[in-house]
């Protein structure tokens, strides 16, 4: 039996953002991600195989979906389902507190 907390053994500096599974559990899988001032590189989308459900727990981010006019920003208790080959990029996490994400992926 796994008992965990979501916020435990988050670094102070974080040169890079932290992925991490915490479940993998036939065609699902949960990550903690975190970030913090982290986007994604200017010109390249996330284009998943897979259904991605993702809540904020912490902090804030910006996320730019392919065909959208502009970014939609998430603040702590903000969640957005990812259909499977849906692109899109992170432009922005807060600088001032870690963006604490949970991500759940779900294989069709």
């Amino acid at each position: 039996m796994l008992h965990e907390n979501i916020f435990a053994n988050i670094p102070d500096v974080l040169p890079e953002e932290i992925m991490e599974t915490l479940v993998n559990a036939g065609n699902v899988r949960i990550e903690r991600i975190v970030s913090s001032g982290q986007s994604t590189p200017e010109g390249e989308w996330f284009d998943q195989c897979q259904d991605e459900w993702v809540l904020l727990l912490t902090g804030g981010a910006g996320l730019l979906f392919e065909g959208e006019a502009g970014e939609r920003t998430l603040k702590a208790g903000d969640y957005v389902m990812i259909p499977a080959h849906c692109r899109h990029r992170v432009v922005w996490t807060d600088l001032r507190e870690k963006t604490v994400w949970l991500a759940v992926h779900v294989e069709r």
